[in-house]
């Protein structure tokens, strides 16, 4: 079944090319809610001492002025991803007044009534600026504020040229060496979206939520856990269920990206930004002379699809992802179906990291046809599935029009990742890969020991409800950190990019040149 797989890691290892396979790039962004010491969304404007969320390259916002992404830079090892990620905490940490960052994916305890309780990201006035802070405005009127400010981890990842130069020779194609990367970079998409359900079932760390987050509407499929908490049974990841991450809206409007070649992706994304939509029309773009929404349109931006993988490309100046994409191919991949881990300060562990990439390989090296609408249809059903029942040991997933046990597909897929690991581990002298597969491949046959099952046992035995739980995980966090030794060098090396940062934002704004709708317009008269 998976010997296409295996035949490819013959070839590299054959040719002794494993060594490539170490120079690929890892980053990180991990997203982390301010809030006050009792837990809740922090009121206060982003803390100027992390520099201008605009322009700050290491520490912006997300959706909400509270809603903080630490961004890393890409390195070739894991480890100073996450050594980076620390330091940045740490000095984030330095900067907070009487405010800690809360430790699960899911909010709690919304101040003021609905979407009051959640102030929108502020990026000061120039015209970049008012249009980061205007799409997020109307993602509330589409959305709901709420759902916004749900927080995950994102693994950034990429092959090095060296490799790519490589595996173009071992698989005798002749196109363009940027052709090729395309290709195999969607068809690894294709099946991380394929074998994605593995994600929320080895690492989903949100079973449950706090009854603020859904206003006291509980959906049919979640029970009360105490007076304070609904839960279910079987969840792994709410965050990635229907009352998270995915969004829904966008399948009413017709929205969904195609990742069956760049071309037809690229095609699908900036369609949707063109394309009228009646009930966004209903809330109007521009009332009373303020801005509810960049347009009318499916999306009014390309970032605005939710989706658990996306090809990524470095934008420049003014444009468009789909745009970088067309002309300078993909860069990276960008994984997004991570739950924050509630277990570790830094909300991911090394563990995780290596198993993520050695699936990365494996999805690059497995064949991958064109995704078909029943596919889609499979994929779609197999996530929502995974994130609600993941742990019942009885639940079936589609394949192929047929059925198959979650753990039974989970088994099979871990025993074929074997050969990725090893080759990743190659030359390292160290098990470091196979020691995190058979770690996941444990939490695979016994459902106990993922992290949404311990969330829950430990709730039920330390009788907290999921706020009393997640204030004291968030509290041991900032005890961590609050720790460790102080690095001036690092220290000052934040400072440094804060006060740069702020100096940015100020130039920027001097340097407008134009109206804020003569500036709209020009951003999407690019496509």
């Amino acid at each position: 079944m998976y010997s296409r797989a295996e035949q490819r890691l013959q070839a590299l290892s054959d040719n002794q090319l494993q060594h490539l396979l170490q120079n690929s790039q890892i980053g990180l962004e991990k997203e982390s809610l301010r809030v006050a010491r009792r837990g809740s969304i922090a009121q206060t404007p982003h803390p100027k001492a992390l520099g201008s969320a605009l322009s700050n390259p290491w520490i912006t916002t997300d959706y909400s002025e509270a809603l903080l992404e630490l961004i890393t830079p890409p390195f070739e090892s894991l480890r100073e991803s996450l050594e980076f990620l620390c330091a940045t905490h740490q000095f984030v940490y330095q900067n907070l007044d009487e405010e800690i960052l809360w430790a699960t994916s899911m909010p709690c305890i919304l101040a003021g009534s609905g979407d009051e309780g959640i102030p929108l990201a502020y990026y000061g006035e120039s015209n970049p600026g008012v249009m980061k802070t205007v799409y997020r405005r109307g993602l509330g009127y589409r959305y709901g504020r709420i759902m916004q400010v749900i927080a995950g981890v994102h693994f950034n990842y990429s092959f090095s040229p060296d490799f790519w130069s490589a595996y173009q020779t071992l698989e005798g194609d002749q196109q363009p060496l940027q052709s090729f990367i395309d290709q195999h970079y969607f068809g690894l998409l294709r099946n991380l979206q394929r074998f994605g359900w593995l994600i929320p079932y080895l690492f989903g760390a949100s079973p449950a939520v706090c009854t603020s987050f859904l206003q006291d509407q509980r959906p049919r499929s979640l029970q009360p856990f105490d007076d304070s908490t609904y839960y279910s049974p079987r969840a792994t990841s709410l965050r990635m269920g229907d009352i998270g991450y995915q969004n829904n809206k966008e399948v009413d409007s017709g929205v969904k990206a195609c990742y069956n070649d760049l071309q037809r992706y690229t095609d699908s994304l900036m369609t949707a930004t063109r394309t009228p939509y009646p009930e966004y029309e209903k809330i109007g773009v521009q009332v009373a002379g303020v801005y509810r929404q960049l347009n009318a349109n499916q999306l009014q931006i390309e970032n605005e699809y939710y989706s658990t993988v996306r090809a990524k490309q470095i934008t420049q100046d003014m444009e468009t992802p789909s745009l970088a994409l067309r002309r300078r191919g993909v860069r990276y991949i960008e994984l997004r179906s991570l739950d924050v881990n509630a277990y570790d300060p830094l909300g991911i562990n090394e563990t995780q990291l290596r198993f993520l990439e050695a699936l990365i390989l494996f999805c690059l090296l497995h064949e991958s046809p064109d995704l078909s609408c029943e596919e889609i249809e499979e994929i779609d059903s197999n996530q929502t599935q995974a994130a609600h029942y993941g742990r019942d040991p009885s639940l079936l997933l589609r394949r192929k029009g047929k059925t198959r046990l979650l753990r039974t597909w989970a088994t099979e897929l871990c025993c074929a990742m074997q050969g990725v690991c090893e080759i990743l581990d190659y030359g390292t002298g160290k098990t470091a890969y196979m020691d995190a597969l058979e770690e996941q491949q444990e939490v695979v046959h016994n459902s106990e020991l993922t992290p949404s099952q311990r969330m829950l046992t430990e709730m039920r035995d330390t009788r907290e409800g999921f706020y009393e739980f997640t204030r004291r995980l968030s509290q041991q966090h900032l005890n961590y950190f609050m720790n460790l030794p102080k690095n001036p060098e690092k220290q000052a090396f934040f400072q440094k990019a804060a006060q740069d940062s702020l100096l940015r934002q100020q130039t920027i704004e001097a340097e407008d040149s134009s109206s804020y709708s003569d500036y709209l317009a020009q951003y999407f008269s690019q496509n």
